[in-house]
């Protein structure tokens, strides 16, 4: 298999480069339908069935699996989409200095659909069946939350023995086992406009109020148990003489586990519910889109029978936690013991200069993914 591989670096580096150089922001769905179509192609020529799930807003969702798999226990999840801009390809194309590969989305996560389809060939190449018990995702809107692709994960999640999500691995050959839970909320507050000079006793400050809120959300933080909730924009107002009529923050949330989520919620709640500025009326909409990846026992065991593949590969695999997001929530969440983290390994994912993938780590994670899937089928 790895033999295979190697044979195969050069092929792999094209496709990564083909894959780099088109751009497929969140929301250019022509773009991304583009690396859609690329992909269909490249594992439709390997002998898998593509099943293309169409969106009107967001780009087309790919569902692949063998065409005689007939209850695939293995669920394996990409995203397409991208946070770079259009023309971003062109600016910044594809490149190799030394044992990096760069570009725009190279880690995060372009190398991971190359590694997702040669793993497929390996597999087939090495005359195993184990790739018909293989359900692939590939979703096109995984950075701005997966709206229209959440159903389509959880529906494929129903009845699946694992889930591995190919996420870019980390330098120091880390996986990830768990996630924070994402929130995103907007606190809305409606005041009364009145002449800042003439008559401001008449005014109710929506700014004055927001303020008040702004430091009860912040305080709201617990760094040492895994909360932290930030208000990253505020605005409001209509002039500087003038009372504000109304004024509102967005505030990111992540949390460590659902009960925490419960709770933080309820805070949020009755922060909005208090009316400091009498006169003023607050509105909140929003909600955690993405539940806690939360480590069980099952995915314990999962990390370490991918632990046990990793050593007689050569490589040490260990469990990490982050605070950032990814669709192992989806499958986490529903019970299905998930790994995530699996791809080839890089850093600095959405930086415009410094995001890379190491090119080595192609062959190497290429390898735990075909043996993890032969392994656990």
């Amino acid at each position: 298999m790895i033999t295979y591989l190697k044979n195969e670096k050069e092929n792999m580096i094209a496709l990564l480069e083909k894959l780099v150089n088109t751009d497929s922001h969140s929301y250019n769905k022509q773009d991304v339908d583009k690396i859609g179509s690329i992909l269909q192609k490249e594992f439709e020529n390997a002998g898998m069935k593509v099943d293309v799930h169409r969106e009107k807003e967001f780009g087309n969702h790919l569902s692949i699996a063998s065409p005689n798999a007939k209850r695939p226990g293995i669920l394996i999840i990409a995203h397409m989409d991208t946070v770079f801009p259009d023309g971003e390809a062109e600016k910044r194309p594809f490149e190799i200095i030394g044992d990096r590969a760069y570009g725009p989305g190279v880690n995060d996560e372009k190398a991971s659909h190359v590694q997702v389809l040669y793993a497929m060939k390996a597999l087939k190449n090495a005359g195993l069946t184990c790739f018909h018990n293989v359900h692939i995702i590939f979703n096109s809107d995984e950075e701005v939350g997966s709206p229209s692709s959440k159903s389509l994960i959880k529906e494929a999640a129903e009845g699946k023995d694992y889930s591995l999500i190919v996420e870019c691995g980390r330098p120091n050959e880390g996986v990830i086992t768990a996630r924070k839970g994402v929130g995103r909320f907007k606190m809305s507050v409606t005041g009364k406009s009145a002449h800042a000079g003439v008559e401001p006793e008449i005014g109710r400050s929506a700014i004055e109020e927001i303020a008040y809120k702004v430091i009860k959300l912040q305080e709201l933080n617990d760094l040492e148990n895994g909360l932290t909730v930030n208000v990253g924009l505020i605005s409001g107002g209509i002039s500087a003489n003038t009372v504000s009529p109304d004024a509102e923050a967005v505030i990111d949330v992540r949390v460590q586990s659902k009960e925490q989520a419960t709770d933080t919620v309820k805070e949020i709640y009755a922060i909005a519910e208090e009316e400091i500025v009498q006169g003023t009326d607050t509105k909140v909409s929003g909600e955690i889109s993405r539940p806690p990846m939360e480590m069980t026992k099952e995915s314990q065991k999962l990390l370490d029978r991918v632990k046990e593949i990793g050593k007689e590969i050569g490589l040490d695999i260990h469990g990490e936690s982050t605070g950032g997001a990814s669709d192992a929530s989806f499958t986490a969440s529903v019970g299905i013991p998930t790994i995530d983290g699996l791809g080839p390994v890089g850093e600095f994912s959405h930086s415009e200069t410094d995001e890379y993938t190491v090119v080595d780590s192609l062959i190497e994670r290429t390898t735990l993914l075909a043996k993890t899937i032969e392994r656990l089928s």
